[in-house]
């Protein structure tokens, strides 16, 4: 396999991860703990899984089923035009899915860090051997329960029409990150007691490696959007190096970081395939991978799950919900993007901060009133809802506890 260079990465991060087209489309992940209500303190094992949603056949509308290291189910949505289409699609087939498991005693929960079970591993790849030695090597102990004990809402959407367009993207969604941290944090409970945050997914994840999971952009970083994840892919530390094939083992956390690699100091020169591998162990809020993947979502409660899917799309595609969000998301990051004090304020306080909850409100009002205009109206509805019940009484998911009957909508 051809060896890479620096201007090598460059060239594939801006023709793969940064390409433009006409946007619109709309996609979303959805993963899920799982639980079985007669043994709540007890993990559910990956093979049942399996075994059960097999008997199933496939989602009827085209949804990806895939489990997460600790047996967490996700649901990942086709790419469909608007967020009216991916909702009915994912709506459909997360239905399909949750009757199965529930005929087998198994419930999909609506939490975001789970609240009651310690971490535990049941995949065990290459991918997730070497992730699991990466974190245990260097003592970042939240690692495994990154791994094993969340769950997140994450949407897709297109990166834009032309170059303007996406950098105009991809710094709206930066200032919108605190935002869908504080609207949607779920996650106020570990091991059966409260945290002190709201999200205290996103302080898990926060602590595991900065130099993979902070944003690209924050404070006057005003670089174009190839360079930053260019410059923040080649300053990252490898997680693995892996064998190619060959059937030895991978190296798990081999001491060096991506451009070092590429100046010399690997155990062979890289390739084009490690460096995709390599960008899929970077975990930023916002990830480039020919489409915008938002990665700071908690889990929700079923009945809530489309919100942040149809917030965002409504941000991003329509225009008079777009300029609203620029203008608040000025207001509440100032020239730029947004500090790492102002994130870590979303994931603790949610939108209880002042800042953060004004921010927040006029968002999803102007969604409320762009989703109608974009084919969504049942969406608007569920948007407004949600609004009542959380966000314009300064709460969210977190200060209250879902009943049975919530979680199963």
């Amino acid at each position: 396999m051809a060896h890479i260079t620096e201007d090598d990465v460059h060239d594939h991060i801006n023709g793969v991860c940064f390409k433009t087209g006409p946007p619109g489309k709309v996609g979303a992940e959805t993963e899920w703990l799982v639980t079985d209500p007669a043994h709540p303190a007890e993990p559910v094992r990956v093979d049942r899984l399996r075994g059960v949603l097999d008997t199933g056949g496939p989602p009827p509308a085209g949804s990806r089923i895939s489990f997460e290291p600790g047996g967490q189910v996700e649901l990942s949505s086709p790419a469909l035009p608007g967020p009216a289409a991916a909702y009915a699609a994912l709506a459909a087939d997360l239905e399909h899915v949750g009757k199965i498991l529930e005929g087998d005693g198994l419930r999909l929960s609506g939490q975001a860090l789970d609240p009651v079970r310690p971490p535990l591993r049941q995949l065990h790849s290459p991918r997730y051997e070497a992730m699991d030695g990466f974190y245990s090597g260097r003592r970042h102990a939240s690692g495994r329960t990154m791994m094993c004990s969340t769950a997140s809402v994450q949407v897709c959407l297109d990166n834009g029409a032309d170059t303007a367009d996406l950098r105009s993207r991809w710094e709206l969604l930066h200032r919108l990150g605190p935002v869908l941290v504080a609207a949607f944090a779920n996650s106020a409970l570990w091991r059966g007691r409260p945290t002190g945050w709201k999200s205290a997914r996103w302080a898990v994840w926060a602590a595991i490696d900065s130099a993979r999971t902070r944003p690209v952009l924050s404070g006057t970083d005003h670089r174009d959007p190839a360079t930053a994840w260019t410059e923040y892919a080649l300053s990252a530390p490898v997680m693995a190096v892996s064998a190619h094939g060959t059937g030895t083992p991978w190296t798990a956390d081999p001491g060096f970081t991506l451009a070092e690699w590429l100046r010399g100091r690997g155990p062979r020169p890289a390739t084009l395939a490690d460096l995709e591998l390599h960008l899929s162990t970077l975990f930023p809020p916002v990830r480039p991978r020919g489409w915008w993947e938002l990665r700071m979502i908690d889990a929700l409660p079923h009945r809530w799950w489309p919100v942040p899917m149809a917030l965002a799309a409504a941000l991003l595609d329509d225009p008079a919900a777009r300029a609203a969000a620029e203008e608040a998301t000025a207001r509440m990051c100032g020239d730029g993007a947004p500090a790492p004090r102002l994130w870590l304020r979303s994931a603790l306080r949610g939108v209880a901060d002042p800042r953060i909850g004004a921010c927040a409100r006029t968002c999803l009002d102007a969604a409320v009133d762009a989703l109608p205009r974009m084919g969504a109206a049942e969406l608007a509805s569920l948007v407004d809802d949600y609004a009542d019940q959380y966000t314009r009484r300064g709460l969210c998911p977190a200060d209250t506890r879902p009943t049975h009957a919530e979680e199963a909508e």
